[in-house]
């Protein structure tokens, strides 16, 4: 009896032995290594830019440059004498200027006020007969006469960047006629062609001084302001990218200029903060109207975040395995992504029960449009760990394991989404430098691609949405 119980106590207590004093099982780590990270082939976007231009100083310009005072020469002593038998001299003076605008015509006008004086002889074959008469005057005791006077201003943008100004004399409309008292003779139309000559002048002198406006160097800062990157925060550099510029529209309202500025451009946002780009604003041209903008974003999310959520979905997740009539316990303690390899994610499993230790699995990122969600699918054995553990716990080869990894290894990106989407809104909805400002909106954002780094998993968003760059106090160098 003592021998039978000793061999059955020997039976049962060298199993126990042997289960509770097994080695830990540690496979290899991985040769981890980043893939090329592939750079984004952005598409090309297009940008809305009203641009307005203070007009204000060029109707300081015309206002200096239309004469306030106009009067026959050397007034009021020399006469101007119209053939033998005539002769008169005249003040005429312009009220304040009043300008209208229509999309890119200006009308300057003003009310002209004048007064004559004049005087008469006989006269045959261009020789006098008689002395001349005493001076008779026009537009003094019964108030100045009055004639309305006006220019018309033409502007054009031209592919460099410049304003030409057409400037067009109106013909002067008179109010009053002015009739000569003592020979009854209407001289309006002499006072009127005097005054032409007159506009005709502050005209020429208008368009030789300022018949065309640069403005590429305010074009070429704004399209310096648009190649350097701004930080967005905890997402990295936002440039944009600018390709070519066109002209949509070119109107005019009380004191502003609005040119309708369209920009092709490739925005994008990076991690690195890129280098400035200097490169020289190009002539307008023509390309495709439609509106809104594409961006592609570049998100991080950190492995060891991913990590931890995992371990809380799979932590103490137990199976039990069969190995040559023996029990086998697996206990899930932690998940962890610790790189990539060979463009999968590589994740390190440590676990309990009849064995403790640890080993690594891969699996491949993808992205699930309709549940927002990121999974990490084809998880299987890591090549070096499957290597290991054919010689020392082949039990541990089991699709209940890398199943169990696949199913909990899912990852909700509304938050991150929404988050971006609320930065890259905060940061399009700012001024950039004074006068020059953003109005933007997101209208759609999802994931265009999931690329496993050495530190990090890249997330890259591709944004949809309009945007508009208000560049305001642009105004003419004169």
């Amino acid at each position: 009896m003592t021998k039978y119980c000793t061999t059955l106590f020997l039976f049962c207590w060298i199993p126990s032995v042997f289960i509770f004093c097994q080695p830990a099982i540690h496979t290899p780590a991985p040769q981890l290594s980043a893939p090329a990270y592939p750079a984004a082939t952005v598409p090309e976007s297009n940008i809305d830019i009203p641009v307005q231009i203070d007009l204000a100083p060029f109707f300081a310009l015309a206002n200096k440059q239309v004469d306030t005072l106009f009067t026959s020469p050397h007034f009021p002593d020399d006469w101007v004498q119209e053939g033998c038998g005539i002769r008169y001299k005249y003040s005429f003076r312009r009220g304040p200027l009043q300008f209208t605008i229509k999309n890119t015509t200006i009308d300057i006008a003003f009310t002209g006020y004048y007064k004559i004086i004049g005087s008469t002889r006989a006269c045959v074959n261009g020789k006098a007969l008689s002395p001349w008469t005493p001076a008779c005057q026009c537009g003094f005791e019964e108030g100045e006469r009055k004639v309305k006077v006006g220019l018309t201003v033409h502007l054009f943008l031209m592919t460099n960047y410049s304003i030409k100004m057409q400037v067009v004399r109106k013909e002067p409309e008179p109010l009053d006629r002015c009739t000569v008292c003592f020979w009854g003779q209407d001289i309006t139309t002499s006072i009127l062609d005097a005054l032409k000559k007159e506009l005709d002048q502050s005209k020429a002198g208008l368009e030789k001084g300022y018949g065309r406006i640069d403005l590429k160097p305010r074009f070429q800062q704004l399209w310096n302001i648009m190649n350097t990157p701004y930080n967005i925060n905890n997402m990295g550099w936002l440039q944009l990218n600018p390709q070519r510029i066109r002209i949509n529209n070119v109107t005019a309202a009380n004191d502003q200029l609005q040119i309708g500025v369209g920009l092709a451009a490739r925005p994008i946002i990076r991690f690195e903060k890129p280098e400035p780009l200097i490169t020289p604003v190009p002539h307008i041209g023509n390309f495709s109207r439609d509106k809104g903008f594409r961006i592609y974003a570049d998100l991080v999310m950190n492995y060891d975040s991913l990590s931890r959520l995992l371990t809380e979905q799979i932590k103490g997740k137990e199976f039990v395995f069969s190995k040559a009539f023996i029990k086998k316990r697996f206990v899930f303690q932690e998940c962890r992504l610790v790189g990539s390899a060979d463009n999968r994610l590589v994740i390190q499993v440590r676990f309990t029960g009849t064995n403790n230790g640890s080993f690594f699995v891969t699996g491949k990122p993808l992205y699930y449009a309709d549940s927002r969600t990121f999974r990490i699918t084809d998880v299987d054995f890591e090549l070096q760990s499957k290597n290991a553990l054919l010689k020392t716990a082949d039990w541990l080869f089991s699709r209940k394991i890398t199943s169990t990894i696949e199913t909990m290894a899912q990852y909700d990106l509304t938050s991150i989404l929404n988050t971006a989407k609320t930065n890259i809104s905060q940061q399009l909805n700012r001024s950039f430098i004074k006068g020059v400002s953003g109005n933007g909106s997101i209208q759609d954002i999802t994931v265009a691609g999931i690329f496993p780094q050495s530190n990090w998993l890249a997330v890259r968003a591709y944004c949809s949405g309009d945007f508009l760059l208000k560049v305001a106090g642009m105004d003419f160098k004169l």
